[in-house]
């Protein structure tokens, strides 16, 4: 189950799910702003942060419900999360929210709390179900080599089975919106992706 960046359900998360689709994996990618915003096709100039604005944890891990019922519906037995940016911090959330994942990918998501206080994924570690991938970008301007450690810290105290990887000199966003410049990261970060699926899958 793929979890979008920022901007929502934007057409790289689609096509992503097909990339996921190509390699024999039922995939689904949710759209956090469907209540606020519909469910029509969306392009470059769609306006998106008023709508992350009315966005709560709780609603999105009620969208992870939906897509982990969707896809059990559909014979999967072993569900992952895959989230970048706002969807990479929810990835690793949602294995501490119950869902029965078989494991929770993030790229440069929020390790620590949120702007707001929030407790965010090394917070909630002694919660956390399932193994942990974190694909983050070592020269990310908002998320520092410190949140990284703590975040590692974090897991390693709660038991939790993980491995976090900083891409030295790759920007946040590498992976979705700069992937052409950062080619080399990329393919090695999806190709972790697809290892930890193939090892953790049941």
């Amino acid at each position: 189950m793929i979890l979008p960046d920022v901007r929502g359900l934007y057409r790289f998360y689609e096509e992503l799910a097909l990339r996921f689709g190509e390699r024999g994996y039922a995939a689904v990618a949710i759209d956090y702003f469907g209540r606020s915003a519909g469910v029509e096709k969306r392009g470059d100039d769609f306006e998106y942060p008023p709508h992350v604005d009315q966005t709560t944890p709780e609603g999105i891990q009620a969208d992870v419900a939906a897509g982990v019922a969707w896809l059990r519906d559909r014979g999967s037995t072993s569900i992952f999360t895959v989230g970048f940016c706002l969807g990479g911090r929810h990835s690793w959330l949602a294995a501490a929210a119950g869902h029965g994942l078989s494991g929770a990918v993030g790229f440069y998501g929020r390790p620590g709390e949120g702007r707001d206080g929030a407790p965010g994924p090394a917070q909630v570690a002694d919660r956390i179900e399932a193994p942990i991938l974190a694909l983050q970008a070592g020269a990310d301007q908002n998320i520092t080599a410190e949140d990284n450690k703590a975040f590692k810290s974090a897991l390693e105290s709660a038991g939790v089975e993980h491995e976090l990887v900083e891409y030295e000199g790759a920007p946040h966003s590498f992976f979705d919106r700069k992937q052409e410049d950062y080619a080399e990261t990329s393919a090695d970060a999806w190709q972790k992706t697809l290892d930890f699926v193939e090892q953790h899958r049941s």
